[in-house]
């Protein structure tokens, strides 16, 4: 079976909802507009669905120009967040986990926004180019760690069909979707072609409480970590999907043909 890309989805706000795309530029720090903007608390630490479920109903998209947010609930906001992204707001120190990044604040009123929706005081911050590695292995806005993650779509087959109620492949948050690598086919990969782009994936990726928060809803339960942990747990971490780096940058379309350029040793 010849393996094809399913899915492209960018995530413009770091923990919020994805955006489906059918076509997307690959740059070196992952697809464009990846990660470009990031809730903050007063102190610079970055927020996530780690520490606020609700984050998972907001819907952002950006052209480029102006970063819209929607909410999946409109019972919590009157209206949509229009905000036009600015350069001119003051540089902040934030940080992504451990790792040193310079965010410009992007004002008042969106501040206010989020604040008021999430119940918590956070500011909006947008990536300025910089921020301090922890790793060699590529180049990364505000995502955690890499540019990419990768799923198989086989592998989400194979966990449905151990749980109870299945669960959609938003739950992991992936930017890549592959048809036709099998089920864990991804980690058996370490070089991989798609349409005019080379992706290496580098490490598997260890999953966290997010994944039991319903993309829906907001609520959060036990599943799916708690069946992934009975047989994917892999040394200190239970894993799902690869982390990849960008080696060739390019266009990348729903529906390219996905080849495997060399695989891992046995």
């Amino acid at each position: 079976m010849t393996a094809v890309l399913t899915g492209l989805t960018v995530y413009p706000l770091k923990g919020g909802g994805g955006t489906p795309l059918t076509t997307a530029e690959l740059v070196p720090t992952g697809l464009r507009h990846d990660r470009e903007f990031m809730l903050v608390t007063p102190e610079g630490r970055f927020l996530s669905q780690r520490d606020l479920a609700r984050m998972a109903l907001l819907r952002p998209s950006y052209d480029g120009e102006v970063l819209t947010v929607k909410v999946a609930d409109p019972s919590l906001a009157d209206a949509p967040l229009v905000h036009k992204a600015t350069d001119a707001g003051p540089v902040r120190e934030v940080y992504v986990h451990r790792s040193q990044c310079l965010g410009i604040d992007q004002g008042d009123e969106a501040a206010g926004w989020f604040s008021a929706l999430l119940g918590t005081d956070c500011r909006l911050v947008r990536f300025t180019g910089h921020r301090a590695t922890r790793r060699a292995d590529g180049r990364v806005a505000f995502a955690d760690a890499y540019p990419l993650l990768l799923i198989s779509q086989e592998s989400l087959e194979d966990l449905n069909g151990r749980l109870e109620r299945p669960v959609p492949m938003n739950r992991f948050r992936p930017n890549l979707v592959v048809r036709g690598l099998g089920a864990f086919g991804e980690d058996r990969v370490r070089l991989l072609r798609i349409g005019e782009t080379v992706i290496e994936l580098v490490k598997a990726c260890a999953r966290c409480v997010v994944i039991t928060t319903d993309q829906e809803t907001g609520e959060r339960g036990r599943e799916p970590l708690r069946t992934l942990g009975s047989y994917r747990a892999i040394g200190r971490g239970i894993r799902f999907g690869q982390n990849g780096v960008p080696r060739t940058v390019g266009t990348l379309r729903v529906g390219d043909a996905v080849e495997v350029l060399e695989r891992r040793p046995a």
